[in-house]
């Protein structure tokens, strides 16, 4: 984020927003506060207006922000964030009159975006969202933008230096747009193929910070970054793994969410959380320990349905049931389970409930091949796998992955034992 001239101390900054009831605030500026802990902001202070709706000039209205100009002196702060969005006008005026650098819950939010992506997808993704985000702010922004301080009237070198910046945009989020659209064509023919091959997938899903990276990296050793912050990662990681049954499953770990992400962000990243519109089952992880759970669930499920995934089979995986105060209020059933990825708990059911909830492309078997019909097990073979097999005076027995077209043939060499 902003940081000051040490460029590793803290930004003090106080957290404003205003309370009409259009949603909790209490709830969302303390969210807004783990926001600006993740992007390097310490939090001073909070200040929270109640007002039946927001001023079109200044959002809080020029007396209460006068008293938290004051406010700003005494805690030394040299940043406030609106729990808001704000027009290119309220940021000019707020800063005029509280004389400190002003920015909104979505530029917070845009800008950890832009340190934690690291792949090229992800890096266009943020930016293409930054343009959209900054395009209809400019003309708010008056004087700032112009190379000779602005003219009298309208047609003066501000006007030019806007139009220029405004085209300049323009321009850049068109190329940024094309850029992507190469990218979600060949992330489309990687989706296309997998299900050509038969690749199983399960995508893993939930608001930020629940332990996504963890239970994928406590799966699969994936190395992928995992901190107790907002959107600690952003790019996707997929990571194939063996279930009980001996079949295969690509574990797909997707961009965490928010309340009230930015509407340009959730286009944005679109392609990507669109893995969970393609993936054979969901894994919605959800946070155990925070009194926010079901309110947080319910974000996830609004988006998930935005994205057309109702038919999808879901499982809601309970994380951090270590953590919990009441771990026991929660029933394990064919589509809930409990576990600690952190400390490993629970893995074994959450395998078996992830093969109960795949569609049967294949079924573990036992099976007494007869030396006459030993080419089955090279059919076997070629569309499954065989685990172990053993000679015996009457045939093979072997332990095998049958696929689903060979299971009506194999049955009728099921072996008793």
């Amino acid at each position: 984020m902003y940081k000051n001239k040490t460029e590793e101390l803290p930004v003090k900054a106080v957290l404003a927003c205003v309370d009409t009831g259009e949603f909790d605030a209490e709830v969302s500026i303390d969210e807004l506060a783990e926001l600006a802990s993740t992007a390097n902001a310490e939090v001073v202070g909070k200040v929270i207006q109640r007002r039946p709706t927001y001023d079109p000039a200044t959002c809080m209205g020029a007396g209460r922000l006068e008293e938290l100009k004051e406010q700003l002196d005494v805690l030394g702060a040299e940043l406030v964030i609106f729990d808001h969005e704000l027009t290119g006008v309220q940021v000019r005026n707020i800063e005029d009159i509280l004389d400190v650098r002003v920015i909104d819950r979505t530029t917070l939010i845009l800008d950890i975006f832009a340190q934690r992506a690291r792949t090229k997808e992800g890096k266009l993704q943020v930016e293409l969202a930054q343009q959209k985000y900054r395009l209809p702010r400019l003309t708010g922004m008056g004087t700032a933008l112009s190379r000779l301080g602005g003219g009298i009237g309208t047609r003066g070198p501000g006007e030019t230096k806007l139009e220029s910046d405004k085209r300049h945009i323009r321009k850049r989020i068109s190329y940024l747009e094309a850029e992507l659209e190469e990218l979600k064509k060949h992330r489309e023919f990687s989706r296309s193929r997998r299900k050509k091959d038969g690749v199983l997938c399960a995508a893993i899903v939930g608001y930020t910070n629940v332990g996504k990276s963890t239970l994928l990296n406590a799966l699969t050793d994936a190395g992928v970054l995992a901190e107790n912050k907002l959107f600690a990662t952003l790019d996707i990681t997929s990571r194939s793994i063996e279930l009980p049954d001996g079949r295969s499953v690509m574990l797909i770990d997707t961009v965490g969410l928010i309340r009230r992400l930015p509407h340009d962000l959730v286009e944005a990243f679109k392609s990507t959380l669109e893995e969970a519109a393609a993936a054979d089952v969901i894994l919605n992880v959800q946070d155990l320990s925070s009194t926010e759970r079901e309110r947080q669930a319910e974000v996830t499920e609004k988006l998930l349905e935005e994205l057309g995934c109702g038919s999808i089979p879901k499982i809601n995986v309970m994380n951090k049931s270590d953590a919990a105060l009441y771990p026991d209020m929660i029933f394990e059933d064919s589509n809930t389970v409990i576990i600690s990825a952190r400390h490993h708990s629970g893995f074994d059911r959450l395998l078996r409930c992830i093969s109960e909830n795949l569609p049967e492309t294949a079924r573990r078997m036992k099976l007494l091949v007869p030396y006459d019909k030993t080419q089955f097990i090279g059919r076997i073979r070629q569309e499954g796998k065989v685990f172990s097999e053993e000679y015996l005076p009457d045939g093979t027995l072997i332990d095998a992955l049958v696929d689903v077209k060979l299971i009506k043939e194999a049955e009728t060499m099921l072996c008793s034992e």
